[in-house]
């Protein structure tokens, strides 16, 4: 995607579970806009974002999850998968491990291509197979990343037989070796490249319709952007979508402000996805699992809960009380919402406890609602109300916590010395318990917390990944040179530019099973280079064995151009004249009633400084301080949470 000039209007539109949300830069202001998610068709929702406008957009930035609910609902497409004669069943037979040890009734996903056709290794382009009616097709050959033009031939017999159907490639998709990981990741290509094509195109007529030009792109996984053919082309890079684009606005907001560990968390209606940012990067991952299946793609290091403002909470057959992962979504959305919802939720528990009132300008909370819903799991608890919701927040924030921990002790860092990057319309609620909890340096609330995410899509530059895996070390300087100009390349066809390329290897101890990624540049001694994967190795593993004999096994390039919306363009912060302080009754953490008060966010200027109890209203997000939390305003309009 071409980033627009300064002068022009650009959208970013985030479309979560239950909001979809709107930032609008015309090079001096920023607009934001926040409207109800249409699960059924996320164009809806869009539109529904951009109409109030006025006057359209001159481009568009989306982050999108119809790739990651089209799998996790099981709508992808009829998928063939074409490999090397005698390896049908890689997806079946997989690593053969268990997703749940020991638990006998937890099975692997089935593979999501049921057609699987093998063709002869020394002849793979001899005749097209019989793929039955296939939707999609998959090719992925034994050492397709190696074999490029053998893949090609396959794929061209099949296109021969089926002229309509789309045809997914591994030695395009993931070059890389791990015939089972590649294969999988190019199945699940296949299997969302129709689904995400219909998607982008209806969406991309919709926007024509109401006058927004050809300039769209897509977030993709590694934080970065793309255009709507390639998202067509690829859906399987942007199945990250939607959450990237939260985490690279909280990398922006870690280095402007000085922070070289940061932990982004932001909690929506939905879910929270947790991330890890250290100086001011996003930290990426090649290869998670997406719906239970292996997907080797570069991808900004999340890790997702369902735990969000719309969990429900609920009592198990054991007594004990649960909430989440089930969700009250958009519709009806919480009991709080007075739109038809009965169950309870985290939302309606902080509504009850004082420390929410109403979402944005336009929806006041129903608190009789949320007390109807809370009485009926209280009552199976045997709690009271006001215990009940207290029970619900407890629980939720531990399921955070696990979250934080997850992208931080478990990969061997301390998030004692990190700070929380807080953000989403819940968010702030939680951010200073969990912050404390974790015994982490600060919690920072920024501003616009309840779009963020959608800000960060004007943030992020638009990017190209390439990955190729080599055999031997005499390849290295050579491979680093294809893969450097590949990116440059493909980002100058999306973009006009070229930008700045990056390079990177993937290393680990020979014969290993799992390797690690370092900044490497051709020219570069070995020695320092390898040191640093001595390093990172004892940081994640807890030992190194620098006598032991290392190998490369894949080469990277990532190739960036300027972002529509750089972090120093933001419009200063300015003090609003507001409402008078107001007050009312919360419920502290201790169980104790306290009269907090209640400040309008857009009246504190730079330096200001708020004690607890006491809750911050924005448009779209609110946070909460307990008794012993104080905040103060940053110059950047962040709020900065100490106890």
């Amino acid at each position: 995607m071409n980033p627009p000039a300064a002068a022009r209007t650009i959208a970013g539109i985030d479309v979560g579970g239950t909001f979809t949300d709107l930032v609008v830069w015309d090079g001096a202001r920023l607009s934001v806009g926040k409207v109800p998610s249409t699960p059924d068709d996320q164009s809806r929702g869009v539109i529904d974002a951009l109409e109030p406008l006025g006057r359209p957009p001159q481009a568009v930035i989306h982050g999108t999850t119809v790739a990651t609910n089209a799998l996790l609902e099981g709508r992808g497409a009829a998928t063939a998968l074409v490999t090397t004669e005698g390896f049908e069943d890689v997806l079946a037979i997989g690593r053969q491990d268990r997703p749940s040890l020991y638990d006998s009734l937890a099975d692997r996903q089935p593979p999501l291509a049921p057609v699987r056709v093998g063709v002869p290794r020394d002849q793979p382009d001899v005749s097209s197979p019989d793929l039955g009616e296939p939707e999609s097709v998959a090719v992925s050959l034994l050492y397709g990343f190696r074999q490029g033009d053998a893949e090609a031939a396959v794929a061209s017999s099949i296109r021969q037989r089926y002229p309509d159907v789309p045809i997914s490639v591994s030695s395009s998709v993931v070059p890389e070796f791990r015939e089972f990981e590649r294969t999988s990741t190019t199945v699940l290509n296949a299997y969302l490249r129709p689904e995400m094509s219909r998607y982008l195109n209806r969406l991309a007529g919709e926007l024509s319709r109401i006058g927004v030009g050809d300039e769209v792109g897509v977030m993709r996984s590694s934080g970065g952007l793309m255009s709507f053919e390639d998202a067509a082309a690829l859906p399987v890079a942007a199945l990250l979508s939607g959450p990237a684009g939260g985490v690279v606005a909280a990398a922006r907001l870690a280095a402007d402000m000085g922070y070289d560990k940061a932990i982004s968390f932001d909690m929506g209606g939905t879910s929270t996805d947790v991330s890890r940012i250290e100086n001011g990067e996003p930290q990426l991952t090649f290869e998670r699992p997406v719906g239970g299946y292996p997907c080797r793609m570069a991808s900004v290091d999340i890790h997702t809960v369902g735990a969000g403002g719309g969990s429900i909470g609920w009592r198990d057959p054991g007594g004990s009380l649960r909430v989440g992962p089930e969700s009250a979504g958009a519709v009806p959305g919480p009991a709080g919402y007075g739109r038809g919802g009965t169950r309870p939720t985290v939302t309606d528990a902080n509504l009850l406890l004082g420390r929410l009132d109403k979402l944005g300008e336009s929806l006041r909370l129903d608190r009789v609602a949320a007390v109807t819903a809370m009485n009926a799991l209280a009552g199976d608890l045997g709690l009271a109300v006001a215990g009940a919701a207290r029970g619900i927040v407890t629980v939720v924030e531990e399921t955070m916590a696990g979250a934080i921990r997850r992208v931080s002790v478990e990969e061997g860092v301390d998030p004692r010395g990190a700070v929380l990057v807080a953000f989403g319309g819940a968010g702030g609620l939680h951010a200073a318990a969990l912050a404390k909890r974790l015994d982490m340096e600060a919690a920072v609330v920024p501003r616009f917390a309840g779009v963020f995410s959608a800000l960060g899509l004007l943030l992020s530059p638009p990017r190209v990944d390439v990955a190729l895996s080599i055999s031997d070390h005499g390849e290295l300087d050579a491979a680093l040179r294809h893969v450097a100009a590949a990116a440059g390349d493909r980002l100058a066809t999306a973009s006009a530019s070229r930008g700045s390329v990056t390079t990177s290897v993937d290393v680990r101890y020979t014969g290993q099973s799992h390797e690690l990624s370092i900044p490497y540049e051709i020219g570069t001694p070995s020695d320092l280079a390898f040191q640093r994967f001595h390093e990172l190795h004892h940081e994640r593993n807890g030992f190194a064995r620098p006598d032991d004999p290392i190998e490369i096994v894949t080469v990277r390039a990532v190739a960036q151009g300027e972002p529509a919306l750089n972090w120093h363009q933001l419009p200063a912060v300015s003090q609003v004249e507001g409402r008078a302080v107001s007050t009312r009754q919360v419920i502290g953490a201790d169980g104790i009633g306290r009269t907090a008060s209640i400040h309008d966010r857009a009246t504190l200027a730079p330096g200001s400084a708020v004690a607890g109890p006491a809750v911050v209203e924005e448009g779209a997000a609110t946070t909460y301080l307990d008794e012993g939390d104080r905040a103060t305003v940053a110059s950047n309009g962040a709020l900065v949470i100490e106890w």
